[in-house]
Parts: C-alpha cells; sequence; structure tokens
C-alpha cells in the first residue's frame, strides 16, 4: 500500500478495527482482478499485485454505515482521535482489537432459489437406489414436487422453512444473497414467494435481491396445451409489470435450455424486463449449447449461470458486454456432472467469474457458501483467490451492487472476520466454519471476540 492510497485518519468514527489482516479485494490496494480471474502474470500496466488486496496488520473506521477509512494500524494508534476514543466509557464498544485475524467482506451468494416449499430427500434416495430422473418425474416429483409443496404452503410456512436455510448461510457471514421465484408459476405463488424473500430481508436486516423467474419451467395445466409453452410465456410476460409494480422484482432470470425455453421465448421476457428498466441474467449452456448467454449479452445482462456447455464464441461475447459468469459447483457436484464449464476460456476473455450455492430443493440442496468455495476449487481449478474473488466482488457484480464486495472507503460496511491464518484456509477447509465477527451495514452483529 502506496502513501498515495493512505487518507488521513478521520476525526471521528462509529467503529475502529485494529491489528487486522485486510483482504479488501480492491484495485485501490492491489487487488489484480485481471489476475486472479486469469490466473496469469500481472500485465506491464496492471498495478503491483498484492494478493487479495491484501493489508498487513491494517486497520478500518466505520462511521453511518459506510467504511469511512482503511490503513495500517500504527497509523490509527497514533491518531488523536484514538486517543480521544479509548479515554470514552464507550471504548469497548467502539474499538475491536482483531489480533492478526483475517477481515474480508461480507460474503455475497449471488444465484439462490432458497425460497421453497417441501422437501425431495425421497427423490435423492430414489435416484441412489437406480430411478431414473424421468420415472420420478412422471409419479409427480421433479420440479412438480416443488411447485405443488410451494402453491400450498401458506406464507408463513414457507418463511419458516426458508428461515431455516437463510439462517445457516448467515452463519457463515453472507451478508447478501439473491432470491429468485420459479416455483410458483403461477401469479399469485410468484408473488408469495418473492413477499417471503422481502420479509426475510427487512427482519434479518440484510440485502435480499429478488429475481423473477417465472420462466423457470411449463407448469402441469399448460403441458397438454397445443401452444402451452407459448402461452405460458405469455402470461409470464403479463404478470412481470404487476410484480414490478408491487416492488417485488430487482431482476428477471429464465431458463434456456431443451428441457427450458428457447432464445426466442425469453427474448419475449427479456423485451418486457427491458421495458421496466429491469437488469436480466439467465440459466444457459448447463445441458447443451442454445446461445442462452448470447442472449443475456444481447440485452447487456448481468449475468449467464451454470455454463458447462459454453462456447468460446458467446464466453467472447459475454467478455465484450462485461456479463459475469456465475458458476455453480453444487449443481455439479449433486448431479454428477463431467462436462467442466470452460475456465480457460473464460481466463483467457478475462471473463469475470463469481461462484454461489445454487441452493435448491432438486440439484442443489446446498447452505454453504464455504463448501462452495472448496468445491469450486477442487471441481473447476480454481485458485483460493479466484473462488474468494467469486464469493465477493465479482459475486457484487453479478447482482450490480458496486457499494458492496469489496473493501474500499465510501463502500457498505459489510465486514466478516475470521480465526485463520491466511484467506486461501477458507477454501481448504471443509466442515469448519471460522468465522469470528459479522458487520451489516455498519452494525456488529455478532462476535466472538472478547
Amino acid at each position: 500500500m502506496t502513501s498515495s492510497m493512505i487518507k488521513d485518519f478521520p476525526e471521528d468514527f462509529d467503529t475502529l478495527i485494529l491489528h487486522a489482516n485486510i483482504a479488501t479485494f480492491s484495485e485501490q490496494y492491489g487487488f489484480d482482478r485481471a489476475l486472479a480471474v486469469a490466473n496469469a502474470e500481472p500485465s506491464e500496466s496492471s498495478k503491483p499485485h498484492s494478493p487479495y488486496g491484501q493489508i498487513i496488520d491494517g486497520a478500518l473506521t466505520i462511521k453511518e454505515g459506510k467504511i469511512s477509512w482503511i490503513g495500517d494500524s500504527q497509523s490509527a494508534l497514533n491518531s488523536t482521535a484514538y486517543h480521544h476514543a479509548i479515554m470514552q466509557p464507550d471504548a469497548d464498544d467502539k474499538i475491536i482489537y482483531a489480533n492478526r485475524q483475517w477481515l474480508l467482506p461480507g460474503l455475497i451468494d449471488c444465484h439462490t432459489h432458497l425460497v421453497y416449499g417441501g422437501n425431495r430427500s425421497n427423490e435423492f434416495e430414489a435416484r441412489l437406489q437406480g430411478v431414473s430422473y424421468k420415472q420420478i418425474a412422471d409419479n409427480g416429483g421433479g420440479i412438480v414436487a416443488t411447485v405443488t409443496a410451494t402453491r400450498e404452503a401458506d406464507f408463513d410456512t414457507l418463511y419458516a422453512q426458508t428461515e431455516r436455510r437463510l439462517q445457516a448461510l448467515l452463519a457463515e457471514g453472507v451478508t447478501t444473497i439473491e432470491i429468485k421465484s420459479g416455483y410458483g408459476l403461477d401469479l399469485d405463488t410468484e408473488r408469495k414467494m418473492l413477499q417471503v424473500a422481502r420479509q426475510l430481508g427487512e427482519d434479518y436486516n440484510i440485502t435480499v435481491k429478488t429475481t423473477y423467474l417465472a420462466a423457470h419451467a411449463l407448469p402441469t395445466e399448460y403441458k397438454d396445451k397445443e401452444n402451452g409453452s407459448d402461452e405460458y410465456i405469455d402470461a409470464v410476460c403479463e404478470w412481470l409489470p404487476i410484480l414490478h409494480n408491487e416492488g417485488l422484482v430487482d431482476a428477471v432470470d429464465g431458463f434456456v435450455e431443451n428441457i427450458g425455453f428457447t432464445t426466442e421465448q425469453m427474448r419475449k421476457v427479456f423485451d418486457v424486463a427491458k421495458s421496466l428498466n429491469l437488469p436480466v441474467k439467465l440459466h444457459a449452456e448447463q445441458l447443451s449449447d442454445m446461445d442462452g448467454s448470447g442472449l443475456v449479452a444481447d440485452y447487456n445482462g448481468l449475468s449467464s449461470d451454470h455454463l458447462e456447455y459454453l462456447s468460446e464464441q458467446n464466453v467472447q461475447k459475454m467478455a465484450e458486454h462485461d456479463v459475469v459468469a456465475v458458476l455453480l459447483p453444487g449443481a455439479f457436484y449433486t448431479l454428477k456432472e463431467t462436462q467442466l464449464p470452460p475456465m480457460d476460456a473464460l481466463y483467457k476473455h478475462n471473463v469475470a467469474i463469481a461462484l454461489s450455492t445454487d441452493c435448491n430443493p432438486g440439484t442443489s440442496p446446498l447452505t454453504s457458501l464455504l463448501m462452495t468455495l472448496n468445491m469450486g476449487c477442487t471441481l473447476f481449478s480454481m485458485t483460493p483467490e479466484q473462488a474468494l474473488a467469486g464469493i465477493t466482488t465479482h459475486a457484487a457484480k453479478a447482482l450490480g451492487l458496486d457499494n458492496k464486495g469489496r473493501l474500499e472507503i465510501g463502500l457498505d460496511a459489510d465486514l466478516t472476520l475470521w480465526d485463520i491464518e491466511r484467506p486461501a484456509d477458507l477454501a481448504y477447509q471443509m466442515g469448519l466454519n471460522p468465522i469470528e465477527m459479522i458487520v451489516i451495514n455498519g452494525q456488529v452483529k455478532s462476535t466472538n471476540l472478547a
């Protein structure tokens, strides 16, 4: 960290964190985004690379929910503001001594189906005993089972089931989460799902970005109609302005696949989203290459997600339109996939790569973003720095959030403190949660520090 990066220590602060090793994931402090993405040598034009944008024995202040200063601990200790603060009765509340533990941005889970009714562990058991997915679907299982259970659940039941999953993610340092609809497939249930997501965000005082995913699957009531798929897409387009006007939609998603919808059908939905100034994203290239990622790029979308069958042509198109690649190793693992996402092409074209749990009842019943880190490294050969960037700065980018995912002056004070030797421990360890403190919008939510 050069002297030009160090600002004068503030005269006043709400919270001061001292003696922390800080992983900022900020280019201002030496994080090389291109290097983290491409796993290559730093370019001549790049600033000197500091892994994770790290500051050893750093300090950080928070004022009114924002990061107000970042620097070295000695500068803070030498300030008159610090000496004044330690004399005040509330000094123990205002000053946190991190003991060289690692301070990171709050974690971001940028692709989840967290709100759903029912339980499909019976299908998991059946598949292990040799029952095919088609047989399960023919017997009323699969997504139909989840849709039925979600439609039948009232708001309180759906809230309670979802809350347990959310709490598991929050306990691992998640401070921002995306939650999709898509298990209602009718107006009332899609609304109910989005309302539950909004309420959870309010009750837990976290950032919840809601995504409208009615174009997820064809509901049973449309399957026997001659033009049922097109009729349903028309309904999806009709519902979107209604739910948007109710303040329930932050973005629009869909499923373009040979078992989902076509690019032509999704273009209709995206046109409505565009008319409402809503950003778009897409489940694409999970099972086959249908140019879904190219469609997202055409609309300057936020992200294209899954991507096992993504072509290099569309990788390049994503790069040109700054579309984030969201990889979902939980689904890859659960489905025992063998077709890897085109990692080399993503690196070659410098596409930002995010990771997420894809928490859902059928293909990724995963409520651990820390395990997702490990999967990203072991299954997709990402480095720990790439994986951690994928659940911080790149995940924020996938949600269109420029005020989160990095530790910089002026950004939201969403922070996590970890009892680890180095950031790579978070991707290396499995089943251990070494979190010590969570700060959301400047408010300390939990701490194990004395």
